[in-house]
């Protein structure tokens, strides 16, 4: 097993790893849409709770509107997240050396590294999440109320991240009756307490819901509905988290939760917190697509899990031993595709994802802009929008759908030429004819990858007020 002051050692070098390449890389189109929230703070959006446009809001404080400045936050936090990680394997598997080695897998994940890369509401999510495991191993190990009082914090505090946090809560409860030692604490006041402050942090979103027609309750859980039975979604979502805890530590997250449900012993607390999550995600797969990083709040619980089932004796040492090493080639082989494009793939997924394929027609359509062509630059998705407003800095653009992602932050405008730029698999240009005289004949810009765009100029607008410029 590795050395404790190695592992931690090599967990910080990928934390350092990892804000080399949070300054380095382009931002995502989702990355770019939440900096458009944190100009514009608010206690909720249309989409998630505001802690993410809080963070983003602080980092670009300090380093201005860069990848770093959006990323800084995630970067920072990293290092807490690990602790946490890292302190609460020693609680709960009494193993300095499996404790420090749950915290390498912990940053060694590509969805660790991804989420806390990612300036998105997964990176507050899986900071808050592994507050709360901490703080619960807390109370298990030392019997002290006062504990609940801090997990409390961390779910509100989670709750503000993403409404997942609701599982941890939901798997506490279970915890509490699967756990004989544990039940006692239902006949106490502290785990009350711990969930009325808990509420009390979470209530600023509350109110904003109220105020807003519960419109991102409404968004979230109404994806809750099912479609046709099917074993399709099922297996994506298990192939995605083969990849995204890397084949090998996601082989010991499975051993560590299977063995994991033992009755009496400490590893039941992180294995029913999982299990709350996994079950859900498991039903949902059977009719609906699960997301690849939905489940990344879980990881803190599982890398202790992984961390519990690492053998040092037996064949089964030699599996365990190769989760390292292969968790950090894949890793390695990520960041580089990201930065550097190694392999020469025509349909590169990475160079979709972080705009490099958009850069090119963005910088287009600006030119056209700025030549005076046309007075600004219609869209009808937020990935364009958030995009064009991130690098090209004071381009007028207007979004004329889905105002309700932006209702915290309207600009009226009236426009006289403005040019509607989509990709062509979503084009909605009848919708730009319904609020403007005229739609001409488009032009199409190809991306580096073949990726097709359409510009269409547009007449005068039917309407003086036409939508709300984010």
């Amino acid at each position: 097993m590795i050395p404790p002051r190695i592992a931690l050692a090599l967990a910080l070098f990928l934390i350092t790893l990892r804000g080399f390449m949070a300054a380095a890389l382009p931002l995502s189109a989702d990355e770019a849409y939440y900096w458009l929230w944190s100009k514009h703070l608010a206690a909720g959006y249309y989409d998630h709770p505001p802690a993410i446009a809080w963070a983003i809001r602080a980092g670009t404080a300090l380093f201005g509107d860069t990848p770093l400045g959006v990323r800084f936050a995630g970067m920072v936090l990293s290092l807490p997240a690990s602790w946490f990680v890292w302190r609460s394997a020693a609680l709960i598997l009494k193993d300095e050396d499996r404790a420090a080695l749950a915290a390498l897998f912990f940053n060694l994940t590509l969805m660790v590294s991804v989420e806390l890369l990612a300036a998105t509401p997964d990176m507050p999510s899986v900071v808050t999440s592994t507050a709360f495991v901490y703080f619960l191993a807390r109370v298990q190990a030392s019997g002290n109320g006062r504990w609940w009082l801090a997990v409390g914090v961390a779910a509100g505090l989670g709750l503000l991240s993403k409404y997942s946090a609701l599982f941890l809560g939901l798997g506490t409860l279970i915890w509490l009756l699967a756990d004989a030692r544990q039940r006692p604490w239902l006949r106490s006041p502290w785990p009350y307490l711990g969930a009325v402050l808990a509420l009390l942090i979470f209530l600023p979103n509350l109110v904003w819901q109220a105020q807003h027609q519960w419109e991102t309750f409404a968004f979230q859980f109404g994806r809750v509905g099912g479609g046709a039975l099917t074993a399709r979604f099922l297996l994506e979502f298990l192939g995605a988290q083969l990849g995204l805890a890397t084949p090998v530590i996601f082989i010991l997250m499975v051993c560590g939760l299977w063995h994991g449900t033992k009755r009496g012993d400490d590893r039941l607390l992180p294995a029913v917190l999982v299990w709350t999550g996994v079950a859900y995600f498991l039903e949902h797969a059977l009719h609906d697509r699960v997301q690849g990083n939905w489940p990344c709040f879980l990881y803190p619980a599982l890398c202790i899990l992984a961390a519990r089932s690492f053998a040092t004796t037996g064949w089964w040492r030699w599996v365990s031993y190769a989760a390292a090493p292969v968790a950090a080639l894949l890793l390695l082989l990520t960041y580089a595709q990201a930065g550097w494009r190694v392999i020469p793939l025509k349909k590169d997924p990475l160079a979709r994802v972080l705009g490099r394929d958009f850069a090119p027609i963005g910088a287009v359509a600006a030119v056209l802009v700025k030549a005076h062509m046309f007075d600004a630059i219609l869209t009808t998705d937020y990935e364009t929008t958030a995009w064009l407003r991130f690098t090209q800095p004071g381009l007028p653009v207007v979004q004329i759908n889905e105002t309700r992602r932006y209702s915290d932050a309207p600009v009226a405008t009236n426009l006289r030429r403005p040019v509607y730029l989509v990709e062509f698999r979503r084009d909605h240009h009848a919708l730009v004819q319904l609020q403007f005289g005229h739609v001409g004949f488009p032009t199409q810009l190809q991306s580096p990858s073949g990726g097709l765009y359409m510009l269409y100029p547009a007449a005068k607008p039917k309407f003086a007020q036409i939508g709300k410029m984010p």
